[in-house]
């Protein structure tokens, strides 16, 4: 396979992480997340697979809509990392997140012929004035 072959195959790949994320479909997910899957969440949270995924499962998170923009893709043999922008809406424990833009980083390994995340970082995007001050809603 060649390697924009594997950066394609690695962008189909997240799109249907994230939709499985979306439809809370936490069989399809888990099999997309490694088992040392570690997230960083927007506010500097770690989560451990059981942890992200249990949270998705209990209602504690839900995607409204996740929508990335391109997704950049560098591959190095049996690893690959992928960045890009997203707009996405979530209900965190109940409240509602204002609809915000993220850039997302995630750590992709070729596992038992299966790419799976490992590891995954989303920032905020925080629109800033003129004179460097973050804006708030």
């Amino acid at each position: 396979m060649t390697t924009h072959t594997v950066a394609d195959h690695i962008r189909k790949t997240e799109h249907a992480r994230l939709s499985a994320l979306v439809q809370g479909n936490i069989e399809a997910a888990s099999a997309l997340h490694a088992p040392d899957f570690q997230l960083i969440t927007p506010i500097g949270d770690t989560l451990s697979k059981a942890q992200y995924l249990g949270a998705i499962a209990a209602g504690q998170i839900k995607y409204l809509n996740w929508e990335p923009d391109s997704i950049d893709v560098r591959v190095a043999g049996t690893a690959a990392i992928i960045r890009y922008r997203s707009n996405l809406s979530v209900v965190f424990g109940g409240y509602k997140v204002p609809p915000a833009q993220y850039w997302h980083t995630d750590f992709y390994e070729l596992r038992d012929h299966i790419w799976q995340v490992v590891w995954s970082q989303a920032t905020e995007i925080r629109p800033v004035s003129s004179r460097g001050e973050v804006l708030t809603a």
